[in-house]
């Protein structure tokens, strides 16, 4: 979460007059910061962790669960407390430097949408020593116990992605009564969500724009007693309070779904989160690109999200109901209507997966690029006239194809180029799962990626776990120059993928087959050193671009293939290359022993001998002896199930989870 301005938000009738002049402000201030900052170099890469928590508030007399509305009560405590003061807590900022292995600084606790939700990350950047990166999980430990330092008795830090009970009658304290004038909402009130101006203005101008209110629709898990067809018993459909009301006599409700109506259904989810400073802009572009493959990977890898709203849901992953919940597109730009007022048909939310490949890369074909591109031209032509090149200011006419949302009336007296306000309120909105971030006007930082798709765990040890293997991935792609590209258009079937149930042991991803360039690059590969695989594969021709990529499971990418699925061609696996990595890399055994435990939970979770949160949870309600066999997940088993993650999160041994979150085959 940036900084929250201040200001005076323009409502959506006027917020739109100003929508191109934000655009073109947006535009000038990003060709600033592209001639200052187009040269940049840093000397080492620099990178941070972003953990979201949920807080919970047990009633143990009733064997109750419910969201605690605290977060600015909190928040505030931690700011006082002079302890963290004198740690050298405050605002995160990569100009700080890395960690040093002697030294922890006190992290960082940020509001996020909901109010029952806090955002923590380390004080200062992690750097890419190897000694660093067993300083993340006893940091994340210490966010956690400080966060519940900082709580009442009842009250308690959880990484769950989203509540259980989000949206049910009595899901929260202090309650408030549902359908406010912002979110409009049948389930969730408007005090639910951060009462800063930007995040109720972002709720109703959503809702505004597109004329309705958001629609989530996630398909029930049909189990042995579940009514068939299953129509949502929690849906009023004699409710007459606001004109949006309508919507669920309009259909908005599908059958054998459960459907949810607020941002706060989306936005209210917890994730994990991995930004990256890169050295120089063309090392950003490269992990921007090699990495953007890998999203769906991870996001079904780190699958948690099986309940909404009470029921248990035939998906696994969050990323799709965020995407709803913010979904601003018109009927005209849905396609449902003839194009009459609007500019043009949009295929994806502003929240979505991504649909550019930005490096020049001699290895980035044309057929990897998405046909259907929709930019904006007029925008394109302005940044190409800047200076900036055609791969990069293609991506960047591609975000700015949105209106801004929040528009304060402040902004617009005059444009400051010493700013990037216009510019962050049109990227900031585009929540792809990979973000492309240029260094903010008179810092000293860098070019950034931001490493989005991966959803939060419930124990400290499985998110370090997967931060520091996308850190020594990052690390293989730039040593080894990998090669991951397949067809943008197959990452986005991919990401579709990751939501199907137990998708990890189940589905099967698009994937590239060989990651060493089958010609050579500009770049080299970085270390002057070859893989073993790579020394034993002959360099083919560029052919057709289908034969470069083709359907792999989850193991088989994390893991390799066998030699003998697909004769003289195995795709060697992401560990298998880290490990290749490591071993170039000279590193002492007592810290490659501790790195082998994290990459033990990313092979045993591929492999399916470790199940993923989404499975456990879906187990441990189906086992519960209040469990119906309805798909109905009750006040109790509620209970219960939040009781066992922060049990499961506070008992964590040295071997990672427990046996309780071990796999159980």
């Amino acid at each position: 979460m940036g900084l929250l301005a201040l200001g005076t938000p323009l409502e959506w009738p006027e917020a739109k007059k100003v929508a191109s002049q934000v655009r073109a402000w947006g535009i000038e201030q990003l060709l600033s910061i592209w001639q200052n900052a187009k040269g940049k170099e840093r000397d080492a890469l620099l990178w941070g962790d972003e953990i979201e928590y949920l807080v919970v508030c047990y009633d143990e007399e009733n064997r109750k669960v419910r969201l605690s509305l605290r977060q600015a009560d909190i928040l505030a405590a931690l700011a006082s407390d002079e302890k963290l003061l004198a740690e050298g807590g405050g605002v995160p900022d990569v100009q700080r430097g890395p960690v040093k292995e002697t030294e922890m600084a006190a992290p960082v606790f940020h509001p996020e949408f909901g109010r029952f939700m806090l955002e923590a990350t380390p004080g200062k950047p992690w750097g890419i020593g190897f000694k660093d990166l067993l300083s993340v999980e006893p940091d994340m430990k210490r966010r956690r116990i400080i966060a519940k330092d900082h709580m009442a008795k009842e009250e308690y830090p959880i990484t769950l992605t989203t509540f259980p009970h989000l949206g049910l009658p009595d899901c929260i304290v202090p309650s408030y009564p549902v359908s406010g004038p912002k979110l409009r909402s049948q389930f969730v009130p408007d005090e639910i969500a951060n009462p800063h101006i930007r995040f109720p203005t972002l709720a109703a101008n959503i809702r505004w724009r597109r004329g309705r209110k958001v629609e989530l629709n996630v398909p029930i898990f049909k189990d042995e007693k579940t009514p068939w067809p299953f129509h949502d018993p929690t849906v009023n459909y004699d409710l007459h309070q606001w004109p949006e009301d309508d919507d669920v006599r309009n259909g908005a409700a599908k059958e054998n779904h459960i459907y949810m109506d607020a941002m706060a259904f989306g936005m209210g989810s917890c994730c994990l989160q991995i930004t990256f400073q890169a050295k120089n802009i063309e090392e950003g572009r490269t992990m921007y690109d090699q990495l953007s493959p890998l999203g769906p990977i991870l996001l079904a890898l780190t699958a948690a999200t099986p309940i909404y709203k009470g029921f248990l849901a035939d998906t696994d992953v969050r990323w799709n109901q965020i995407s709803k919940a913010v979904d601003d597109r018109t009927p005209e730009e849905l396609g449902e209507k003839p194009l009459q007022h609007d500019r043009w048909r949009l295929p994806k939310s502003r929240y979505a997966s991504n649909s550019t490949y930005i490096s020049q890369d001699v290895r980035l074909r044309p057929e990897y690029l998405d046909p259907d591109l929709v930019i904006d031209e007029d925008i394109k032509k302005r940044l190409e006239e800047g200076g900036m090149d055609n791969l990069l200011a293609t991506h960047f006419a591609h975000l700015f194809i949105r209106d801004p949302i929040v528009v304060f009336a402040e902004d617009l007296k005059t444009l400051d180029l010493s700013k990037a306000d216009h510019f962050e309120n049109l990227q900031s909105t585009n929540w792809q799962h990979m973000r492309f971030k240029p260094p903010p006007p008179g810092s000293d930082m860098g070019w950034r990626v931001e490493f989005r798709p991966m959803e939060i765990q419930i124990t400290d040890f499985e998110n370090a776990a997967f931060s520091i293997f996308i850190v020594l991935i990052t690390r293989a792609i730039l040593s080894y120059n990998l090669n991951f590209y397949i067809p943008i258009t197959r990452v986005s079937e991919n990401m579709e993928t990751a939501h199907i149930r137990d998708a990890v042991s189940t589905q099967k991803f698009w994937f590239r087959k060989n990651p060493f360039s089958p010609h050579s690059s500009s770049r080299g590969n970085g270390t002057g050193t070859s893989t073993p695989a790579e020394t034993s594969r002959p360099a083919t021709p560029v052919g057709p671009v289908e034969d470069e990529y083709e359907q792999m499971t989850i193991n088989e990418v994390i893991n390799g293939q066998s030699s003998s699925r697909t004769g003289d061609s195995t795709f060697p696996g992401l560990i298998p290359l880290v490990e290749s990595y490591l071993n170039s890399m000279n590193v002492d055994v007592e810290t490659r022993c501790e790195l082998a435990r994290y990459l033990d939970l990313i092979r045993k979770r591929a492999d399916g001998r470790y199940w993923t949160a989404a499975k456990w949870i879906r187990h441990f309600v189906q086992t519960h002896e209040k469990y119906a066999g309805d798909s109905v997940v009750g006040d109790e088993i509620c209970f219960d199930l939040v009781k066992a993650a922060e049990r499961i999160t506070k008992e964590e041994g040295r071997d990672g989870f427990g046996k309780e979150m071990l796999g159980r085959r």
